[in-house]
């Protein structure tokens, strides 16, 4: 063992070690999509007495955590996002209702003596204090005076039933030091008036609403008041109001108004059932991925599988030292980081396959020096399309919002730690590996000593791909062409997440028909609801803003049609935030694209950069378009697949693009066409391998993952099958086009061409 071959194992030995630490002693966060609960998100606003700045906007997030508490929900997460929102993540609470209920409201209480009878009820002024008519719960209207105490001076609240009178349940107040003496003085005052006058009276409101307006008993002595710091607010609650009242007084009153622009609800079936899916699509998608490896790579194709083991450990380890949340839409991350890893070592064994048959017959390579060159002329492929991948996922981090930044988290952490295996790992077993003795004796057990199957077929045919570029471009066309009708005749069918409004989601004890369902949801006043199924038992209704009335009656319904309904799935969301998460992914997507060709541009030339792109953008319009004849609904799960293809598309064509660079290199003056024909033979098996590898974990994705998983792998198959075509039919042959007709003068051309072989020289000289 080299002591280079050292230095990376005890590197390795020591990621893994930590790694291992933080899987064994730190939880994992889920997103509420995989363990049910809710979460909401709310926007806080301007209101005439108190500016919604961030100071304020972190009092109101304070406030809400006491509430929460008071909820007794386990492990709550509350954060800020920008100035003005804050995420609240409740697990294991399927009622967003009561949820919204409970932190939605300001929860402003005062206390105010009663003056008189007012001429009519009318709304309170913006400030309590200017002495406003209210009804109180007769319906009487009272004239109030300032607020004599507030919220903030109360102690304690607490739910109180009395059965000894018969009163019922009332809620309990201690007061504290000025607030005691503040309902002395109060209620002193009021006993000085006469029996039945309305000035006897002290009004309690909450959120500019009478909610009590108790008389002081005839015992009270005039001037003295209630004294010992204690008094109960009574209303004709039950235990469910009274301890809701409780609990808003205890946690206080908001510093400035909130809206509620999201609602979620997952329940805990539903999350429970994505984790078991997608653990077992998983395992099933892996494992036939290291049956084709191993198959094809042999031994070394076995140690890979071992490194791609290690890879979701050190990534799973990320995810917990940077306390980041998996969602569903995350785990397109981590799929997208683990084609990379598969890509990356097939590069390399490819490199290495080339190296060991290019060796002369006289003294042919050694397995370890054909491997070391595998991985010294893999490198500037590996890093490119690693490099383009993360630049886009930094542009989505700090650009997007949602689901779109949680994909560009995950697959940070995902491309780093495929790096870690493919470039170390896998690099220390296999050198480890290739060292021993009877691996050296017996070459073709390693997999390198043999050009494999698709590259024989190849070097004996030739076939000239590109003489017909033209042809493949018009083919692209037309498929682009196709793409586009599909969304202009059928139109895209934007998910909640983008349009704003509500989706409900229930299973069902029998199959309902969506026809009935629609026909029976409009006759309950739900005209505009639409209906999907899918399966036999889940059945999915996507309307509008529901009141708490419309929702039971939605509820109602499906449940008398389905025999029996469960609902798993409740989403909110405000119009405002679907605006804003449609205005941030296209944002942070255009940047991305707009990075990744200039990266392209510095790295190779502008003609590659511009085809690249172009080919992306082919295959992100024709899986829109697909799902657009499909009639399938565009939500954050596409979005984040959609991301996925793009990584994909780009990955492909960079190693093209790059096989093209170190062939210009060595071959001065050869013409380009012949030049791109040969990168496409040359890289063609490591294309077909790479899918094949993604293509057993999709399917498993499709066939177990369950309804939130089976879209997401549709669209990654479609977008792995169209990014194949284009990086070989679209984006190769639309960089030769462009080359031709670059219209500079052939003395410049010359000038150019040297400084470009100079510059390739160097970077297919490039050592890991």
């Amino acid at each position: 063992m080299t002591r280079a071959t050292r230095v990376r194992a005890l590197l390795a030995l020591a990621i893994l070690a930590l790694s291992t630490f933080l899987a064994l002693t730190q939880p994992v966060r889920l997103g509420l999509d995989l363990r049910g609960g809710t979460q909401l998100v709310l926007e806080t606003r301007d209101s005439p007495t108190a500016k919604a700045d961030r100071d304020a906007t972190d009092r109101t997030l304070e406030v809400l955590r006491r509430r929460v508490d008071a909820l007794g929900v386990s492990e709550p997460h509350l954060a800020r996002v920008g100035d003005h929102r804050i995420v609240v993540e409740l697990p294991g609470l399927d009622d967003p209702d009561e949820a919204a209920a409970v932190l939605g409201r300001t929860a402003q209480l005062t206390v105010h003596p009663v003056l008189g009878t007012g001429p009519g009820p009318r709304s309170a002024p913006a400030d309590p204090g200017a002495g406003p008519v209210l009804p109180d719960d007769t319906g009487t209207p009272l004239r109030l005076g300032p607020p004599a105490l507030t919220g903030a001076e109360v102690q304690r609240a607490e739910a109180e039933f009395d059965a000894e009178s018969g009163s019922g349940w009332s809620v309990g107040l201690s007061l504290r030091g000025t607030g005691e003496r503040a309902w002395a003085r109060l209620t002193g005052t009021a006993a000085c008036a006469a029996p039945h006058d309305p000035a006897r009276r002290a009004a309690i409101v909450l959120d500019r609403k009478i909610i009590s307006s108790p008389q002081v008993e005839p015992s009270v002595a005039c001037g003295v008041g209630i004294t010992g710091g204690t008094t109960r607010i009574t209303g004709g609650f039950d235990q469910r109001a009274a301890q809701e009242l409780a609990l808003l007084i205890n946690g206080g009153a908001l510093p400035v108004p909130v809206d509620i622009v999201e609602q979620r609800a997952v329940g805990p079936t539903l999350g429970a059932l994505a984790i078991t899916s997608s653990a077992q699509a998983a395992v099933l998608g892996v494992a036939l991925t290291a049956v084709f490896i191993t198959v094809v790579y042999r031994l070394l194709g076995a140690l890979a599988t071992l490194a791609l083991a290690c890879y979701a450990l050190i990534s799973y380890a990320a995810l917990l030292a940077l306390g980041a949340t998996l969602t569903l839409p995350g785990l397109a991350g981590f799929v997208l980081a683990v084609g990379m890893a598969v890509d990356a070592n097939v590069l390399v064994f490819e490199r290495a396959r080339e190296e060991y048959a290019a060796g002369p017959p006289a003294r042919p390579r050694t397995l370890r020096s054909a491997l070391a060159a595998g991985f010294r002329n893999a490198f500037s492929a590996i890093a490119d399309s690693n490099v383009t991948t993360l630049l886009a996922a930094v542009l989505l981090f700090f650009f997007a919002s949602g689901p779109v930044r949680g994909f560009g988290v995950t697959l940070c952490i995902g491309v780093a730690a495929s790096m870690v295996s493919a470039l170390l790992i896998t690099r220390v077993l296999a050198e480890c590996a290739v060292a021993l003795p009877p691996v050296r004796r017996r070459p073709r057990l390693t997999g390198l000593a043999g050009l494999g199957r698709v590259r024989s077929w190849l070097a004996r045919r030739r076939p000239d791909l590109l003489r017909h570029r033209r042809r493949w471009l018009a083919l692209s066309g037309a498929a682009l062409l196709l793409a586009v009708s599909g969304i202009a005749v059928r139109g895209l069918d934007f998910g909640v997440e983008f349009t704003g409004g509500r989706m409900i989601e229930y299973t069902t004890t029998r199959p309902v028909d969506a026809e009935r369902a629609r026909a029976a949801l409009g006759a309950a006043g739900l005209d505009r609801a639409q209906v999907t199924t899918s399966g036999d038992d889940a059945l999915t209704v996507r309307t509008e803003r529901l009141s708490a009335a419309q929702l039971r009656t939605a509820d109602r319904v499906v449940d008398e049609l389905g025999g029996g309904a469960e609902k798993v799935r409740d989403e909110l969301i405000g119009p405002s935030l679907g605006d804003e998460l449609r205005r941030g992914a296209l944002v942070a997507l255009g940047l991305a694209l707009a990075a990744q060709l200039g990266y392209l541009a510095v790295r190779f030339r502008w003609t590659f950069a511009l085809s690249a792109v172009v080919a992306m953008a082919h295959d992100v319009l024709i899986l829109v378009g697909v799902f657009a004849w499909l009639g399938k609904s565009l939500d954050g799960v596409f979005l984040a697949s959609l991301l996925t293809v793009i990584g994909y598309s780009v990955n492909d064509s960079v190693v093209v693009f790059d096989r093209i660079r170190e062939l210009r290199a060595g071959a001065r003056g050869a013409p380009f066409p012949d030049l791109a024909n040969a990168a496409v033979l040359q890289t063609v098996p490591r294309t077909v391998n790479t899918g094949m590898g993604a293509v057993f974990i999709l399917a498993a994705l499709a066939a177990l993952g369950g309804d939130s998983l089976t879209d997401f792998a549709l669209a990654l198959l479609i977008g792995i099958m169209v990014g194949t075509y284009s990086s070989v039919f679209t984006a190769t042959p639309l960089a030769v086009v462009l080359e031709r007709h670059d219209g500079a003068s052939p003395r410049r051309t010359a000038r150019r061409t040297a400084r470009r072989v100079g510059r390739d020289r160097r970077d297919s000289g490039a050592r890991v």
